[in-house]
């Protein structure tokens, strides 16, 4: 959530940008509920003294009953008091947390047609489906895919991965393990559900019911995860960091769990649009005038790993109608598909500066003593079934085979195609 000072000394601001991400919020009454918290507060402290002055005077001798009369008075008032400052406390949270982060000055405003090329990386193959086959139409053809069998045991968009193209998702698992490693993040397995807490705290609240995208286990407090972000988020909960630990990058290797509420009319077909996938994600904890670098850091690696094996992109700054709750600032890298003749999403990289870290409370000490949130930023590694779709794409020859790229040939026994 953001600070409520913030939002105090910056109502049209916050209300304003919540508008241009899309969140309906009404920051007036957020303030409003803020102020008579505040009253309500200043009563509660002032009973409590009272209570407690009247306390000690109960200890110089046997209470008179007026003195009785007055405790009883004192106690009723603020029991009263107590419990319509937690029920305003309860609606001020709420409200808090359904307020958006704010964005940078330099994000586009708009919806995701909005979002602004920055960068443009390889070249583009053209023929379209006449000359390139469709990944999913090779890959079954190919025996390496088999969504048939995901749906009996599973449902829709759930897949079974085989041989060749099962061992190249592991060369590409292994090869960006490597290169975060080399890069210093520690790797770290996740779990797979995290509480409620933490699915709020991370910001995946989605703007409306409809767009929910957890998977949820009935009767208990927990969600599968839609990415490690949110355990690694997580992993820092109530914990004060001292600032000679920062920069922490940690890279999560997970599967990752989506309902893909909300995404009709988009890409879908095959393997890039699923229900399960896995991904290793990178995730940085760092103090909040170092996060901004720590972005373009993150991004530069990204583009790295799809510079190294080969595949041509391009990077977009987001639109703030794309953005999302928690960021403050997003870069999509999106790969070139020769079968669409259009960039499709690939990776992405966000600050979300102090947001999750409140939620969560997760604070850095500084050196002086000062302790204040820090800032939390993410970004994709490899999202193993959309990465395979743009290598076969790009990769494939006119006999049907997928050259495997050089950097992953040592992971895959020395092979050259499959």
């Amino acid at each position: 959530m953001l600070d409520i000072q913030f939002i105090r000394d910056n109502a049209e601001l916050v209300s304003e940008k919540s508008k241009q991400k899309g969140y309906k919020v009404d920051i007036p009454k957020l303030l409003e509920v803020d102020s008579e918290r505040r009253k309500l507060q200043q009563k509660v402290d002032e009973l409590r003294a009272r209570r407690n002055k009247h306390a000690e005077s109960l200890k110089q001798g046997k209470p008179t009953d007026e003195q009785i009369a007055t405790g009883k008075e004192i106690k009723t008032k603020l029991i009263g008091i107590e419990e319509e400052l937690a029920q305003l406390d309860k609606k001020f949270d709420e409200d808090m947390r359904a307020v958006p982060n704010i964005f940078a000055d330099d994000v586009p405003i708009g919806g995701e047609e909005d979002s602004v090329e920055i960068k443009k990386v390889g070249d583009q193959k053209t023929g379209g489906k006449n000359q390139i086959r469709d990944h999913l139409d090779l890959a079954i053809a190919k025996d390496w895919v088999d969504f048939e069998r995901g749906a009996k045991v599973a449902g829709a968009k759930f897949y079974f991965l085989k041989g060749d193209l099962a061992l190249l998702e592991n060369a590409l698992t292994q090869f960006a393990l490597d290169f975060v490693i080399k890069n210093k993040f520690t790797f770290m397995t996740v779990p797979h559900m995290v509480n409620s807490r933490v699915v709020t705290g991370t910001g995946f609240a989605p703007r409306t019911s409809e767009q929910s995208d957890e998977y949820y286990i009935e009767d208990e407090d927990l969600s599968l995860i839609g990415t490690a972000e949110m355990p690694l988020t997580g992993y820092h909960a109530d914990e004060i960091l001292d600032e000679s630990t920062l920069p922490l990058m940690y890279a999560g290797m997970s599967p990752c769990y989506r309902k893909e509420a909300g995404t009709y009319g988009k890409h879908t077909r095959g393997l890039f649009r699923v229900h399960q996938f896995n991904k290793l994600e990178m995730y940085a904890y760092c103090l909040p005038e170092k996060s901004q670098e720590m972005h373009e850091q993150i991004l530069k690696l990204e583009e790295q790993i799809w510079q190294a094996i080969g595949i041509p992109y391009h990077v977009i700054n987001i639109a703030s109608g794309d953005l999302g709750a928690p960021a403050y600032k997003k870069y999509d890298v999106e790969y070139w598909s020769p079968v669409d003749e259009k960039y499709r999403e690939l990776t992405s990289c966000s600050n979300c500066t102090d947001y999750q870290s409140r939620n969560l409370s997760i604070r850095v000490r500084r050196k002086d003593g000062k302790v204040e949130a820090l800032h939390t930023l993410n970004g994709t590694a490899v999202s193993l079934a959309r990465s395979l779709v743009a290598i076969i794409e790009n990769f494939q020859d006119a006999d049907g085979n997928v050259t495997i790229p050089e950097v992953l040939r040592p992971y895959m026994g020395g092979r050259k195609q499959i």
